[in-house]
């Protein structure tokens, strides 16, 4: 970690020429520049205007417009008008240095004026005299205006930039301010910080102790940062509630960084007292570097917000944490836990269907798989949902929903006359050994009128491996119900055949790995053709998963799989478009 500080013995002091207040007016005046060069354009269109103006001034000269006679003395008022139009939009874009630089003109130009009204006794003059008066005029009211504006509108940016509670920057003024070092390409570390369990303060002693202790705490974080006393150059923000955070500017180590961090620490846990009670508090703290960490402001303020939680998750008070990238899978697994709740509290988990075909090409029925959507319409992997959804323990409530869905399905699509067809669910090992799995899988039985007969749940064969007669036990009640079963990825678990010979399934399903590679040599072509056989001798049906291409069909075709299920003829689709199919 290196940063821009070329001495840090000179660095305490140029810290100390900046301040949080300065930095807050810099975010004020930011968006008001005007380029230097607009002024000078102003100014030589100024210079030419008086330039025509003089000489034209006296001439007789006359040019012809279409029919009309124009005379070449008429046109000074024209001049004249224009030059008065770039003091105007001088002073209005320029503010102050427009306002001297105006004033100095138009009054440089009255002696001129006048001498040439009262000595040469050129009356002419006069007008310009008067248009002069009415701009000058004209910018002394409109400089006043802008003066006016300008303070109402400092006014109205500083409280939408201070936080009403503390006086600190607030989150948007943060923003701003970090989104500044950015763009002129500045590395810095942003820290969050939150008090631990203020809550109980606000609970126990109440919110207007709260807000004092939070105002002590700002004073003390706004004082140290001003002070130099860090070695860095610090900006710190209320952020919201009990939460702060600062930036870290002109380090030089990683030491700079820890330094100034303990500091901020010490300061927060530093006897508060109010009302003759005292108070200790103590806070976690997180952080993560621009550009190293992250390229945005948003992204740097999530991850140092994900080094926070997980530094308050090991119980890190003392030492703060630096964002980590093996931070976010942690944080990933729990965002696509919360997603995976809500879909299921809001039946948002969508019931996709895959077909299943024989080798002839007619369709032996669906597969039906769980999606769940992100906000922006675009689905979640299932091979990332459902790994988290076995961790946690919410699988079983996945499988219910699609089963459900998946019968409703079947319900729709006999109502419109069409039953000859299968659907398969996937039930994981752990739901289907459940106790309450058959009452879960009979109420829904009970509510929709279906043949059981033309519904599968698919098992693994890892069922067999925590205990064959539990295993056996569920699957009987299961086919007692009607119900058909097939084994499914066939091939990848470590079950005895002796274990499977004995499993009252229907079907076995060859796991995609397996299809993947069948034709890249013959020795992979002849072990599917032996699970194949082991499936026929077992009087089991055998569907090849995950077919996607000819060569691989006319190869199963020529090895005498029964059905295949595949890109090749069919992907998985709503129930819409299923029932089309059908």
């Amino acid at each position: 970690m290196s940063g821009r500080k070329a001495d840090s013995s000179n660095n305490g002091t140029a810290s100390r020429r900046r301040s949080i207040k300065g930095e807050l007016m810099r975010i004020t005046t930011a968006k008001r520049y005007v380029p230097r060069s607009g002024y000078v354009l102003l100014l030589l269109l100024f210079v030419l205007t008086q330039g025509v103006l003089i000489s034209i001034t006296g001439r007789e000269g006359q040019i012809m417009i279409g029919k009309t006679v124009f005379y070449l003395r008429d046109a000074a008022g024209i001049f004249s008008s224009l030059g008065n139009m770039c003091i105007i939009l001088i002073v209005l874009l320029y503010r102050k240095t427009g306002f001297i630089t105006g004033m100095i003109i138009l009054f440089g130009q009255f002696p001129m004026m006048l001498i040439n009204i009262v000595v040469r006794h050129n009356y002419g003059a006069l007008p310009g005299v008067f248009s002069n008066i009415f701009t000058l005029v004209m910018v002394i009211l409109l400089f006043i205006t802008q003066r006016r504006i300008d303070r109402y509108q400092k006014k109205v940016l500083e409280q939408a930039l201070l936080d009403p509670l503390t006086g600190l920057p607030n989150r948007y003024a943060g923003r701003e301010y970090f989104n500044r070092l950015i763009k002129k390409g500045e590395k810095f570390i942003y820290v969050a910080s939150d008090i631990n369990n203020f809550k109980s303060i606000n609970d126990s002693m109440g919110y207007e102790v709260g807000n004092r202790i939070l105002n002590e705490i700002a004073n003390r974080f706004r004082e140290l940062a001003d002070s130099g006393k860090t070695g860095t150059f610090n900006l710190v923000a209320h952020v919201s509630g009990d939460e702060f955070g600062f930036s870290i500017q002109d380090y030089s180590s990683e030491e700079d960084v820890l330094k100034t961090i303990r500091l901020f620490r010490e300061e927060l846990e530093r006897k508060i007292t109010i009302d003759d009670f005292d108070y200790y508090v103590n806070s976690s703290f997180g952080y993560a570097e621009y550009p190293t960490d992250a390229k945005d402001v948003e992204t740097l303020v999530s991850f140092s917000s994900m080094a926070l939680h997980e530094a308050k998750r090991r119980g890190f008070v003392k030492e703060p944490l630096h964002f980590q990238k093996e931070l976010l899978e942690s944080e990933q697994k729990i965002e696509t836990e919360r997603k995976i709740r809500e879909a299921l509290d809001t039946d948002a988990v969508v019931c996709y269907l895959q077909p299943q075909f024989d080798i002839s090409h007619n369709l032996r029925g669906f597969e039906a798989l769980a999606r769940i959507k992100n906000k922006d319409g675009s689905f979640i992997s299932p091979a990332e949902f459902i790994p988290v959804a076995e961790k946690t323990g919410i699988v079983d409530r996945i499988d219910m929903c699609v089963f459900r869905k998946a019968v409703e399905f079947m319900e729709s699509a006999g109502k419109a006359g069409k039953t000859d067809f299968t659907v398969s669910v996937n039930i994981s090992v752990k739901h289907l050994q459940k106790n309450s799995f058959m009452e879960e899988l009979r109420g829904i039985l009970d509510t929709y009128d279906v043949a059981p007969e033309r519904l599968e749940i698919e098992i693994t064969e890892s069922v067999m491996i925590d205990s064959v007669e539990r295993a056996l036990e569920r699957i009987n009640e299961v086919k007692k119900l009607g119900i058909m079963v097939a084994i499914d990825d066939f091939g990848t678990g470590y079950s005895s055949l002796s274990y499977l010979h004995s499993l009252p399934a229907n079907l076995l399903k060859i796991d995609k790995s397996f299809i993947d590679e069948m034709n890249t040599e013959e020795s992979n072509k002849q072990y599917v053709q032996s699970i194949i056989s082991i499936g026929h001798v077992m009087r089991l049906e055998v569907i090849s998963e995950g077919v996607e291409n000819e060569d691989q069909l006319d190869a199963l075709k020529e090895i005498g799989c029964d059905y295949i299920q595949g890109f090749l003829w069919g992907r998985p689709m709503p129930a819409e478009d299923a029932k089309k199919l059908i």
